[in-house]
């Protein structure tokens, strides 16, 4: 893959993530004035500063005419301070994020392929497709349980469903490359908008 196709993680004025972009479009912000490079001491840096910075140490660079400039990993947006809205699409992903690939009925861990998603309350008791009645099984659990409830199966789950408060658009298992330089910001962001939302119902 191109240098300029690898990402670089998005700040909003207020040093929060907001969006993961690519190196091509960050240096496009940065020539623009609309962003600056942030470094690992969290110093700012116009395109003209940042193209100075020695990148001989460096492993992540493009080369330009007479000379080679350092990726930046980490851009701050000089005029943008809104967060990305506290909402998580309710999806097969999310779900498994949110449980962490467990069964919640034998507390196994599984890869995703291992696994469905189970109505708590059964469809046909009435049960609806909400974050609060879905939680990831195993084949063997859900088999088990077939469509009683827990306790009519002699089955308690591990954790009660709930709706998860992420930030949108990370996730610890999210397909991006982490870079160190994001970590100080990706902490407190704990996970995800990815994938297809389900139909509540």
């Amino acid at each position: 893959m191109s240098v300029l196709n690898t990402k670089v993680l998005v700040l909003n004025r207020s040093y929060f993530p907001v969006h993961i972009t690519s190196v091509r479009r960050a240096f496009s912000l940065l020539y623009q004035g609309l962003a600056k490079a942030v470094d690992q001491q969290y110093r700012t840096f116009d395109y003209e500063s940042w193209s100075v910075l020695s990148a001989a140490l460096h492993e992540d660079t493009i080369g330009l005419t007479g000379r080679v400039m350092r990726v930046p990993r980490v851009i701050l947006l000089v005029a943008y301070d809104r967060v990305p809205k506290r909402h998580v699409r309710f999806s097969r992903f999310n779900v498994f994020a949110r449980d962490k690939n467990v069964c919640q009925y034998c507390g196994g861990k599984f890869a995703r392929s291992e696994l469905n998603l189970d109505h708590v309350i059964p469809r046909s008791r009435g049960g609806l497709s909400t974050w609060e009645n879905i939680v990831c099984s195993c084949f063997s659990c859900n088999r088990i349980k077939g469509g009683r409830l827990p306790e009519e199966a002699r089955m308690h789950l591990i954790r009660k469903p709930f709706r998860p408060e992420w930030t949108p658009f990370m996730l610890e298992t999210f397909s991006f490359k982490r870079y160190q330089e994001w970590l100080p910001y990706l902490n407190p962001v704990d996970a995800a908008y990815w994938n297809t939302e389900l139909l509540e119902r």
